[in-house]
């Protein structure tokens, strides 16, 4: 990978640990998610109407994509119910390197090398150290953390065939993609009612403006790893995105004051060092 955009996915990583920051530190995350889907959907909208057409073989994968990640979100909502930033964020982010180079390999044809089989296994050695971490991580919060991961293994893919498919088009095909976030409101009305959305506008107001900059963050941070996907191995960026397991150990010990301690940050930097090791 060039190191231009090497370094440019490593601001996306930064970008991700941090709209995941403000997610995690709403109290009410499914609250939070929906404004921050809200955000995501309205400046979709608009670009949709200036930037062309994807070409039409990235449609299916434009669907398929924006299905997906509206289940990511709810199973991200859910996992951070059920442990804090600095153990949900790093398993599944962790986890997800190691089956998109997997997916990446059985549908996309991309090779596995000596590094890559080395970043597998050290990926592997953080995410159970700090999945077996006894009373500190539940069983539950591990297997929340892991489905979510899997579901960014599964979008990862497919956003990295689609894109190449798109005609060079990789913001356009974001733009639709991101259209699909307007479907968390509606579960959100459903579960909720329409009230719920619109109070907490007038009496916590900066939950909502804190909700909304992490949606605009988040679609900076994604919409590059797309672009770097269209030239890039789709494990390679995928891999060098998830170093973001550092920064939000970081964010959560310094803004959430998250118990962050000295195993916890070994497990970070190995499943972030198999993570560098993919990307090479």
């Amino acid at each position: 990978m060039l190191s231009y955009t090497g370094g440019v996915v490593l601001l996306a990583a930064l970008l991700h640990a941090s709209w995941n920051a403000m997610l995690h530190g709403n109290r009410d995350r499914f609250f939070s998610m929906t404004w921050m889907s809200i955000a995501i959907g309205a400046v979709s909208l608009v670009a949709v109407v200036w930037l062309p057409l994807p070409a039409p073989a990235a449609w299916p994968y434009v669907i398929a994509s924006g299905l997906v990640h509206v289940v990511y979100n709810v199973s991200l909502v859910r996992s951070y119910r059920r442990g804090d930033l600095a153990q949900a964020y790093p398993i599944a982010r962790g986890s997800s390197p190691l089956l998109v180079t997997l997916g990446a390999a059985l549908f996309a044809h991309e090779g596995i090398g000596a590094l890559r089989v080395l970043g597998i296994a050290l990926i592997s050695a953080g995410i159970m150290a700090l999945a077996l971490r006894g009373r500190h991580v539940s069983r539950a919060g591990a297997l929340a953390a892991l489905t979510t991961g899997v579901t960014i293994a599964v979008y990862t893919v497919i956003d990295g065939i689609g894109v190449r498919l798109s005609g060079d088009q990789p913001f356009a095909y974001t733009a639709w993609m991101f259209l699909f976030y307007w479907f968390m409101p509606l579960i959100f009305v459903v579960r909720r009612g329409a009230d719920a959305i619109w109070k907490p506008v007038f009496a916590a107001p900066m939950s909502v403006v804190s909700s909304i900059a992490g949606g605009l963050v988040s679609i900076a941070a994604y919409g590059i790893v797309i672009w770097a996907m269209q030239s890039g191995a789709m494990g390679a960026v995928s891999a060098l995105r998830e170093t973001s397991v550092v920064f939000a150990a970081l964010i959560g010990r310094v803004f959430l004051r998250e118990n962050v301690d000295a195993r916890r940050w070994i497990a970070c930097v190995v499943v972030a060092a198999g993570a560098v090791c993919l990307g090479l």
